[in-house]
């Protein structure tokens, strides 16, 4: 996993970040960051959680979200299967959203960013139980970000899943 910058800061969304000043160029990145985020925070519906510098902690250089959902066993890739309960649904932690700052795109803070939602997944999932990372990529580049990163995507879907199982041996 990508190693932290130590004048970068990653933090829950606060009053003092600058919402309205962070562009990603796809505007319903942009939109959710700006419009929603702080009601989904206030009614506990996403943890969304912002990359600083250190220097300017109000600017937002990137973000990503998380909470809990669940899939059906049969929409796990065969792969990931074996690392799952046999229930009528399996819980997992959805990744809903990440992004990056234009003025920061390729500098690798988006891995950065995937590592500590990574670390945070999996130390909250023996807490309120969660046996993969889900999600849901915007367009093919996304997908391809995540394969990398070791997800498995199903099949006729943007949809990425990776075991907790082995976002463990990432994250230890």
């Amino acid at each position: 996993m990508a190693a932290m910058d130590p004048d970068l800061r990653i933090d829950a969304l606060a009053p003092h970040h600058d919402r309205a000043g962070f562009s990603c160029g796809i505007d319903d990145l942009d939109r959710y960051l700006a419009t929603q985020a702080g009601q989904d925070v206030r009614r506990k519906a996403n943890g969304v959680f912002v990359v600083t510098a250190s220097a300017r902690p109000e600017t937002v250089l990137g973000y990503y979200t998380l909470c809990a959902t669940a899939l059906e066993p049969g929409a796990v890739p065969a792969a990931a299967r074996k690392h799952i309960p046999r229930y009528p649904l399996v819980s997992a932690t959805l990744l809903g959203r990440l992004a990056v700052s234009t003025t920061c795109q390729g500098t690798g803070l988006g891995a950065i960013l995937l590592a500590d939602a990574l670390r945070r997944a999996y130390a909250s999932a023996t807490t309120i139980g969660s046996c993969m990372v889900v999600v849901d990529a915007l367009n093919t580049r996304a997908a391809a970000f995540y394969a990398t990163h070791g997800f498995m995507q199903l099949p006729d879907s943007m949809r990425l899943v990776l075991p907790m199982v082995v976002v463990g041996k990432l994250v230890l």
